[in-house]
């Protein structure tokens, strides 16, 4: 009976859709044949995309030679690299803090070749042979622990002009350009060019007297 309705329904074996079974047959065989081919492909093509990232990464690369609170440091960068993350993720200086980094705070503040930067806004690459100091830098012992506080971080405990104490490395290198720069003749002065530095604790009128005292004794 099953034979009847075949031969009924398909026309003496005959599939309607024009598909034999042998050439279902071949197709698939085919496919998986050709899979297998393209999964062969698939690691190849992958290797040569990662080769050809690699190459376009090294375009992208510099060699930079910069000292660092009077050490010597040469990397290889990527050029988009902030000064404030080759400091801390790749000479482990974490002292410069990460604020705002987008150049409003100036929690990043460094000296670079003894001006005042934020170095979040400063491209590694640009600082080719220069010279960095950063808030490790200050004491006598260049961070190793072992020298004597610059004048202005003793002056910032003596004044207790900090709380948090997020933004004072800023602050404290900050401070130092500002009194080198000679703008400590007066506290409004000092105000105003030291007003890129923020204190969200509110701690500006101690701040200020930190500066002011070690202004008037001449140190820096």
């Amino acid at each position: 009976m099953s034979d009847e309705l075949s031969s009924h329904e398909y026309g003496d074996g005959e599939e309607t859709s024009g598909w034999s079974r042998r050439a279902f047959l071949s197709t698939t065989t085919l496919g998986g044949a050709a899979a297998g081919v393209l999964a062969c492909a698939v690691p190849a093509e992958q290797a040569e995309l990662a080769a050809g990232l690699a190459g376009a990464g090294d375009e992208h690369s510099s060699a930079l030679s910069v000292t660092v609170n009077g050490r010597r440091h040469q990397v290889t960068i990527d050029n988009r690299t902030s000064l404030l993350d080759l400091l801390r993720e790749r000479l482990a200086l974490p002292g410069t803090k990460k604020g705002c980094d987008q150049g409003a705070c100036g929690a990043c503040t460094v000296l670079l070749d003894g001006r005042r930067v934020n170095a979040c806004l400063t491209l590694a690459v640009r600082c080719q042979d220069a010279e960095v100091t950063t808030i490790e830098g200050l004491a006598s012992g260049g961070g190793s622990g072992d020298g004597e506080l610059h004048p202005l971080q003793q002056a910032f405990i003596e004044q207790d002009a900090f709380q948090c104490g997020y933004c004072t490395p800023g602050q404290i290198v900050s401070g130092v350009g500002c009194i080198r720069e000679g703008h400590t003749g007066s506290r409004a002065e000092i105000r105003e060019w030291m007003s890129g530095n923020l204190c969200r604790c509110g701690c500006y009128v101690k701040i200020v007297n930190a500066v002011a005292q070690v202004a008037r004794q001449g140190r820096s």
